[in-house]
């Protein structure tokens, strides 16, 4: 079993850590760790970062990847392992990929703890409340200030790890703000296969079932129907002859409108 936990800092990472660790015999992998073992080792690659670390400067990814692939190859490692600070970056990530598919192998899954970034700070604050109220000593990390730049550095380089493994199927999102045992159960359903799959990255277009598609056709036609329907023009009545103009002229001629006048026979008899 090999798994990979992210989130930022406060998450709860250490602690489901541990608990996959007793649970499954596997063991927790740390880049801090290894690397200190490898200095202290005095193997090539343990050299080569001790040179680099005391230059002040940051251990490159090949040289992480390196001691990572040689502590993997370790009898303890063999039932698995989980990566506990790294990768941190997609580079780091695709370096990862490329080693573990020299060797065979693939990440069985990639578990992401999603938490509120502004309910940590407020529960780092309470804690610190109520630890100066008992006279407790604080922690080092127990400052908001500190874990406001911690949060900041992980929204910068290792956020953009979800969308990579998302796009690779291998991503698995628990909220991690839930209480610890339902956290646990909700990992353990995803590493027995009983959590859905995950998918790539949904676009924002909105595919309909074929049952919304048609009903969609159906109100979309009755639209353009209603549509043309008012469009079409109304048929025009044929105007109908007016026997006004008729009326007022038989009228100025003293004559009923509509009837003839006399013949010319029956005016000159008229005047004898």
């Amino acid at each position: 079993m090999r798994l990979i936990l992210l989130g930022p800092p406060g998450a709860g990472k250490g602690t489901q850590a541990q608990r996959l660790v007793e649970t499954y015999g596997i063991v927790q992998l740390s880049t801090g760790d290894m690397l200190r073992a490898a200095v202290k080792a005095g193997s090539p690659v343990g050299l080569r970062a001790k040179d680099i670390m005391d230059r002040g400067e940051l251990v490159p990814d090949d040289v992480v990847v390196d001691i990572v692939a040689a502590r993997i190859d370790e009898p303890d490692a063999v039932k698995g392992f989980i990566l506990d600070g790294f990768p941190r970056t997609v580079p780091q990530a695709q370096a990862l990929d490329r080693m573990l598919a020299d060797k065979g192998l693939k990440l069985d899954a990639v578990i992401e703890l999603k938490v509120d970034p502004a309910v940590l700070l407020r529960r780092i604050e309470k804690r610190i409340a109520e630890m100066t109220a008992r006279g407790e000593a604080l922690r080092s990390d127990d400052n908001p200030d500190v874990l406001r730049w911690r949060l900041k550095a992980y929204k910068d380089q290792t956020a953009p790890l979800t969308t990579y493994y998302a796009m690779k199927r291998e991503l698995r999102t628990v909220d991690g703000m839930a209480p610890i045992p339902e956290v646990s159960a909700a990992i353990d359903r995803i590493l027995k296969g009983e959590a859905p799959k995950a998918s790539k990255a949904k676009s924002s277009k909105v595919e309909l079932t074929p049952a919304q598609g048609k009903r969609g056709a159906g109100r979309a036609g009755g639209k353009v129907k209603a549509a043309s329907k008012a469009k079409k023009p109304a048929k025009s009545a044929k105007p109908k002859a007016s026997r006004k103009p008729a009326r007022a002229a038989a009228k100025r001629a003293g004559k009923p409108a509509g009837k003839a006048g006399p013949g010319p026979a029956k005016r000159k008899s008229a005047r004898r």
